[in-house]
Order: structure tokens, then sequence, then C-alpha cells
């Protein structure tokens, strides 16, 4: 199963964000054992080397995103992806940006704690409980 992991799911991990830390934690083990083939967005790259910087250094972000690389594929970014995702009824751009990139990767669907930003997405969008649930069935 083909999920692209939306950037705050990431971040609740590699932040330790309580209360979603343990699901978003369960998710990536999900991601390391092949249950799940786990995408990250391009754009999702740079937002965590973002917050990673801000509330550390340089050097542990570099680390991070390098782990992130070998654990997740990327969903790139370009023109194409970019002008779709224009045209999409989406009410943020970057989470349009997300959703078309992981179109153009024929993905499966998305995993966000924000399922209201993906409202108008015609690929199924899960929340972690609800992937979760799915895995296990």
């Amino acid at each position: 199963m083909k999920i692209v992991f939306d950037t705050n799911v990431v971040l609740d991990v590699l932040l330790a964000r309580e209360p979603y830390l343990a699901l978003s934690e369960i998710l990536f083990c999900e991601v390391e054992k092949g249950n799940i083939q786990g995408y990250l967005c391009a754009t999702t790259i740079t937002t965590i080397d973002y917050f990673l910087a801000k509330s550390g250094n340089r050097e542990t972000s570099k680390v991070t995103i390098g782990k992130l690389l070998k654990l997740f594929s990327i969903a790139e970014v370009n023109h194409f992806v970019l002008k779709k995702a224009l045209a999409l009824d989406f009410s943020d751009f970057e989470d349009s940006v997300l959703y078309q990139s992981g179109v153009c990767m024929d993905v499966d669907g998305f995993v966000t704690r924000n399922k209201k930003d993906f409202k108008t997405a015609l690929l199924p969008v899960y929340s972690p409980s609800e992937l979760l649930e799915l895995i296990k069935n």
C-alpha cells in the first residue's frame, strides 16, 4: 500500500509531539516492516529541515533527513505537479501540492491528522488511527 505521509505526521515523530507521537511512530514502524510503502512530498523535506534546524542544530537536521530519505520514497514536485495543484480546490496550497505529488506517484492514499484539509480529495485520506486499523485488517 503506497501512502503519502503529511508533514504533520512526520513532525509528530521528529519533534515528539504529544498526544500524537505514539500512533505516528507505529506508522513509521509499519513503513520499516514493509507493510506500508511510505512516501514524503519533496516539500515535506524542506519543511522538516526548517523545523529541525530551528529547534536544534544543522548537523542533526541533515542526519535526520538522511534517515528519512532511506526510509521513505519521495513524491517529486515539478512544474506539472505545481500547475495541477493550482487547479485543485484545496484551501491550502501546500496540501494541494502534497496531494498532487502523490497522485502523480499513483499512491493509494494519504495519512494526515488534518483530514479536513483534504476534503475535496478523490483518493482516500486516513487519520493515523484509521490507517493502522486498515493495515491490521
